[in-house]
């Protein structure tokens, strides 16, 4: 019982000043759920669907239609009770209740009535506002487009989440080049591809790649196009699956003469020079921009599954410690790298962890990850929370379940002896607001 209350204490306290939310995708153009479908086909819900037995297990479209949207939804309502257990399903609950006073299971019979409350919700301008106060969440970042016509910069900070150099594709040896050539094309920064994508649907690029001195030029390129001052950082992925090296121009004009038949050794050959050329151009620009990026989750047929190698920590401390100008963030989608994530991070001084991504997103690794973090890392190297989330519903959710977490966690500690009942003020705002504001340059909104 004193456990549960000291908990209860800890979550006020938690919740007495207001959080920075750094990475989401939330869009300008509908900051709240636009229906049902934003809530319960929330991507990582779709993961617990298709896993229960629900036919579809892509993402619902962005753009999709109602009739879409309606279809998804009448799909997976049969699959609900059975993912009725896991994480996402009490995210969902927490966003029913709290923010819909709706605490029905949700049925054939009822999913509409429930649609139209959300639908009505999102009609008021001042909803999205009304929840992130709730949460009190004071800043929240997002990907540069989703901006959109800077209706909400009151809101949101940016990112550039545009071309992955170091992020693999299901069966495309050579997509860190065509991710290259989609910057070397465009005349500004462009939305990213999916971690899915269909390169047959693409339309065909006027420039190509076909010599080291073209992948110099299109790196140029794309550097040149980076809006610095309206921009934080720039989001990226470095795979596992690519064995970082330092290839001289011979060795990338050898693999691209083998593009047709490219495999493993040629991409990790283009992976590795682009990103070398990427980094000592960003690194020039140390002081105005963070390299972000994230790490652990590799591609599967519809989403993404947790991996990552030692061989990859490695080669991750030797990129970073080569720039040690530029400031590296990482997200990491792997429970069990974050004890040697954290030596790094203890030992390089432009390298910080930031909340915990994707396949970490669950209790039991968010205990962990807090736990070690806390216990390895002064509070200027960490930041305790990001949501990921596509509408602010979905930031309220993972904020209540975070902060419920991390008070589980620091009871412990103060039970412990680690810490006493007045540390737990200044270390939880250190993690959870000040350190975004050192880190990323993030402002509290006024």
């Amino acid at each position: 019982m004193q456990a549960e209350m000291t908990s209860h204490a800890i979550e006020e306290i938690l919740h007495s000043f207001p959080w920075m939310d750094p990475h989401t995708h939330i869009d300008a153009a509908h900051l709240s759920a636009r229906g049902l479908d934003d809530i319960v086909l929330y991507h990582m819900c779709v993961s617990d669907l298709y896993a229960a037995g629900c036919p579809s297990g892509s993402r619902v479209p962005e753009d999709r239609g109602e009739e879409e949207a309606a279809r998804r939804v009448e799909e997976a309502i049969p699959y609900l009770a059975k993912a009725h257990n896991t994480a996402m399903s009490w995210g969902v609950r927490i966003i029913l209740a709290d923010l819909y006073n709706w605490h029905a299971p949700i049925d054939a019979s009822n999913w509409r009535n429930l649609d139209r409350l959300i639908k009505h919700h999102a009609s008021n301008p001042s909803w999205p506002r009304e929840i992130l106060k709730r949460a009190n969440i004071a800043r929240t970042g997002t990907e540069l487009y989703r901006g959109r016509d800077g209706s909400a910069d009151d809101l949101l900070e940016y990112a550039l989440e545009w071309a992955f150099f170091a992020r693999t594709q299901w069966g495309q040896p050579d997509i860190p080049l065509y991710e290259l050539e989609r910057a070397w094309n465009a005349t500004s920064p462009q939305q990213p591809i999916p971690v899915t994508f269909d390169r047959k649907a693409a339309a065909p690029l006027h420039k190509t790649i076909k010599s080291v001195e073209d992948i110099d030029a299109a790196v140029a390129h794309y550097c040149a196009l980076l809006p610095y001052g309206k921009v934080k950082a720039t989001a990226q992925h470095i795979s596992t699956d690519i064995d970082y090296s330092m290839p001289d121009r011979d060795a990338v004009n050898t693999a691209l003469k083998a593009r047709v038949n490219a495999g493993d050794r040629e991409r990790d050959i283009y992976s590795s020079y682009i990103l070398h050329r990427f980094l000592g151009e960003l690194e020039k620009h140390g002081d105005e921009i963070v390299f972000q990026f994230s790490l652990g989750a590799e591609s599967l047929p519809f989403e993404s599954g947790s991996r990552l190698s030692q061989r990859t920590i490695g080669q991750l401390a030797e990129i970073v410690a080569r720039y040690p100008r530029l400031k590296f963030m990482c997200f990491l989608s792997s429970r069990h790298g974050n004890q040697s994530l954290c030596t790094l991070a203890r030992e390089l001084p432009n390298f910080s962890l930031c909340g915990y991504w994707w396949h970490n997103f669950f209790p039991g690794a968010i205990r962990q990850v807090m736990e070690e973090r806390l216990d390895m890392l002064p509070m200027n190297k960490q930041i305790g929370f990001f949501s990921d989330a596509y509408c602010v519903e979905w930031t309220y959710a993972k904020a209540v379940m975070v902060r419920k977490l991390l008070a589980e966690v620091f009871a412990g500690k103060v039970q412990l002896g680690q810490y006493t009942f007045n540390d737990i003020h200044d270390i939880a705002y250190g993690i959870l607001h000040q350190s975004s504001r050192e880190l990323l340059g993030m402002t509290a909104k006024s």
